[in-house]
């Protein structure tokens, strides 16, 4: 059984300066909770008798039985889905290192936590494990985000920090890759694929003025069929998709 008390920390998460506080964050439902689990470290999770016979070892600090009614009252979804979870956040450290040696990601202002979560999986998808955010960018831990990162989050590693002067401290010869409507198109590039950093800006403004300065490779996505009128832009996490998969594409055909 849940208190009321309990039941108002939890709903306390939905709010960033609670979760910053306690250095936790909330994730509802079987699918991403049990991809979570084992991973990161569990301090309350709260389940139904139906998903809880379910499981041979559920590995949290505590572990409450709730009804349906129950967790209907502590659930921030419309439509509570068995199980959910209290998790600590990892604490990563900020190292420019994994981009000498790694693909990584950069995100400068994405502010939809909707778009922040498909980008964090599409990330884990293409086998990026690293994510460097400016401090603008949604926070990855806010609940709608986690939903829609569907478990990748145990597997990325998210870094909060300047990126002009993550950016300004590599070697000139790393690639730093942005995509602008000036730039080469990207199917007729040859991409260095085993290092560097793609760089990916806000959904209203694109990258920002000071991050553009330092970027060394211009990218542009082309519409089909050239010259046909179409949608002024990609949605960020759409066009993360498309850049991701032809770094991929170019990789495995060498």
């Amino acid at each position: 059984m849940l208190s009321k008390n309990r039941i108002k920390y939890i709903h306390s998460l939905e709010q960033k300066k609670y979760r910053k506080a306690e250095g936790v964050f909330l994730a509802e439902g079987p699918k991403l909770v049990e991809e979570l689990l084992g991973r990161l470290e569990c301090r309350l999770l709260a389940a139904t008798h139906q998903w809880l016979k379910g499981q041979t070892i559920v590995q949290a600090t505590e572990v409450v039985e709730v009804t349906e009614e129950e967790l209907a009252r502590a659930s921030l979804l419309k439509t509570p889905q068995q199980v959910l979870g209290i998790f600590v956040q990892p604490q990563e450290q900020t190292d420019a290192s994994v981009i000498r040696n790694s693909l990584c990601l950069a995100l400068d202002d994405v502010q939809d936590p909707g778009n922040l979560g498909t980008i964090i999986r599409v990330a884990d998808w293409f086998g990026i494990e690293h994510i460097f955010c400016s401090p603008g960018t949604a926070d990855a831990f806010g609940p709608k985000t986690v939903q829609a990162s569907m478990g990748a989050l145990a597997r990325v590693h998210l870094h909060y920090t300047s990126l002009p002067a993550l950016i300004s401290g590599l070697n000139e010869e790393i690639p730093v890759y942005g995509t602008f409507l000036n730039g080469d198109n990207l199917y007729a590039e040859k991409l260095e694929t085993e290092r560097g950093l793609i760089i990916m800006g806000n959904e209203g403004n694109g990258v920002s003025h000071e991050v553009e300065q330092l970027v060394n490779r211009r990218l542009l996505i082309p519409n089909y069929p050239a010259g046909r009128t179409t949608s002024e832009s990609l949605n960020v996490a759409v066009a993360t998709a498309i850049v991701c998969a032809e770094f991929r594409r170019q990789a495995a055909s060498k």
